[in-house]
């Protein structure tokens, strides 16, 4: 009976062993990518121009943190897309200098794994984090500082002036570009491997079977439609193509001139609440059946959208190390804070 019974569970392992072979090959297939394990492969897809340096990223944490950068000297990048809540406000609409909310009812998507999304800001109007960091610093209603004060104030700090010069070299000119880019090249490092990489790595116990299940449900749904690649979102998508949108009379915004809008990433998408572009829905349940509602036409049950929140679950990945600096101290030179 015992040689039985051990036959049995071999048979059955060996069963759950292809099945997750299976299921990592269909997701391969569906579109869905792992974070490499291999440091040489990830940092050839987040450092393509070989910009990011010990130095650099050290200097550019500082400068995401530094809430000199904003007119009124209380808001920093780390506001809206706070590193220790997923990397969000958790607020619906981003709220900024005067305590205005942004005009269009935007919510502040997450800075984790941005380095992966085609494109930056809910319209994409940004190829690529350097340059996204230039927006909200100047942005009337989120940093409200036009460049000559940024530059003036980091300028006017000499411990500033010396890292930007062992980042860069000596000769280094310490403008409004150098200083937003070397916060994207900081924000580049902002990865986060989860156990669905470990899984599609090949590590097939790394998910529950009840992961599992969702994530076959997430594909057979047409989800990887849009959330696909490595980010699992994060290209440029149509939006509300079978349905209208329930609460899109909240805001304004409409996408690009074509209508199209970003795709969000789902890493992470457990603790970034609220969610949609106007950060309307609070319940992510909710936000998957809507999904399938507005973008696949098709009616995702309560308990279809259980089974693919679990699996969403396992996109929460392990986050970097990030300590908070200690910054530079003002001078005689630095402009004064401005709440006008």
């Amino acid at each position: 009976m015992k040689i039985f019974k051990f036959v049995g569970l071999s048979i059955l392992a060996s069963s759950l062993l292809l099945a997750s072979a299976d299921l990592a090959d269909k997701a391969t297939k569906a579109g869905l990518k792992a974070i490499p394990t291999d440091n040489a492969a990830l940092s050839k897809l987040i450092d393509p121009n070989k910009t990011i340096t010990p130095e650099r990223v050290e200097l550019g944490k500082k400068l995401y943190f530094e809430p000199r950068l904003s007119k009124s000297g209380i808001i920093s990048c780390n506001t809206c897309h706070n590193l220790g809540m997923g990397g969000v406000d958790g607020v619906p609409a981003a709220v900024g200098h005067m305590w205005t909310a942004n005009p269009h009812h935007l919510n502040s998507p997450t800075v984790y794994n941005a380095v992966f999304f085609a494109a930056q800001f809910w319209d994409g109007r940004s190829p690529h984090l350097e340059d996204q960091a230039q927006g909200p610093m100047q942005a009337a209603p989120e940093m409200a500082a036009p460049p000559s004060l940024v530059e003036e104030r980091i300028n006017s700090m000499p411990a500033y002036v010396e890292e930007f010069k062992k980042a860069y070299g000596k000769d280094v000119k310490v403008d409004f570009k150098t200083i937003t880019s070397t916060i994207g090249i900081f924000e580049r490092t902002l990865v986060t491997p989860s156990r669905f990489d470990d899984f599609l790595n090949g590590k097939k116990d790394a998910l529950t079977d009840a992961e599992k299940e969702g994530m076959n449900l997430f594909i057979d749904k047409g989800c990887t439609t849009c959330h696909t690649g490595i980010a699992l979102g994060g290209s440029m998508q149509p939006f509300g193509i079978t349905a209208k949108y329930k609460y899109a009379d909240v805001g304004d915004f409409v996408g690009d001139k074509n209508k199209m809008v970003k795709a969000p990433t789902l890493r992470n998408i457990t603790e970034t609440a609220p969610y949609f572009h106007n950060g309307a829905i609070w319940n992510l349940a909710d936000a998957v059946k809507e999904m399938g509602r507005i973008q696949l036409g098709l009616k995702i049950s309560d308990d279809e959208a259980t089974k693919i929140v679990t699996f969403l679950g396992a996109l929460e990945g392990r986050k970097p190390e990030v300590t908070y600096p200690q910054l530079p101290k003002s001078t005689d030179k630095t402009p004064k804070p401005d709440f006008k």
